[in-house]
């Protein structure tokens, strides 16, 4: 299985707070059976305010403690990039780091506020299709807004935006609200892959393979595997070669 969005750079976000942890956290990963991360630290202004260089720097640590670790999970980065009037300056300027490339655009993963859906999101998302990058909308399932209309993801669906389920939201680890909504949004098929969104051992650990179960057992086994290994593979390849 791949993983594209996780918190396993140490000490730049709200994940890992050290190295080992960060270790910790892509063993037990690999129990579960995934053979790549991408780990996807906040980009969010004035609250976790990482770039491409200090992402980078949180990258070479992780990977050269991972060269003498018995993991052999293959690691890149990128980022999760909470939506801002900014991200129009960062494309571009070319700041933004991508999770990779899906029919020939740049994958971004795009978080929303928790709350609502940011007026102007249609806008954006339409000028960011425009410049080749195509978004990838985090955990759509934890948005309130969605949670109480959900027929309003239904835009975003038909502009071609991609969307990533949470693992935890399914199991029922953020309540009852995100999970309905995810069973749904799964049962429509309108998310590309799972991820692990883990940040820490204790309080969000992967549990992606849990995940896996479940959808196979809600919708099937084939669409279990595409969102576990066959379109996370398929996105992240441009990263791996």
């Amino acid at each position: 299985m791949i993983d594209l969005h996780c918190h396993v750079l140490a000490n730049i976000d709200d994940g890992a707070k050290s190295v080992d942890e960060a270790l910790s956290l892509m063993a037990l990963a690999q129990e579960q059976g995934v053979t790549r991360m991408v780990a996807t630290p906040h980009i969010h202004l004035g609250i976790y305010d990482n770039d491409i260089n200090s992402i980078s720097a949180a990258y070479k640590a992780l990977s050269q403690a991972l060269v003498s670790s018995n993991i052999a999970i293959e690691l890149r980065a990128a980022a999760e990039v909470r939506i801002s009037p900014e991200i129009v300056l960062f494309v571009e300027q070319h700041k933004l780091p991508f999770i990779g490339h899906y029919q020939q655009k740049d994958v971004l993963l795009l978080e929303l506020p928790s709350s609502h859906i940011p007026a102007g999101t249609d806008r954006l998302i339409s000028w960011l299709l425009s410049k080749n990058v195509l978004p990838m909308i985090a955990h759509p399932e934890r948005n309130r807004e969605l949670q109480n209309h959900p027929h309003r993801i239904k835009p975003f669906v038909q502009a071609g935006c991609l969307f990533q389920l949470t693992a935890a939201s399914l199991i029922g680890d953020f309540g009852s609200a995100p999970q309905q909504l995810s069973e749904q949004f799964l049962k429509e098929r309108f998310y590309s892959i799972i991820a692990s969104d883990c940040h820490s051992l204790k309080r969000r650990p992967p549990k992606i393979a849990q995940a896996k179960q479940l959808v196979s057992s809600l919708v099937d086994e084939e669409y279990a595997f595409a969102l576990t290994t066959e379109m996370p593979r398929t996105i992240s390849n441009s990263l791996f070669q």
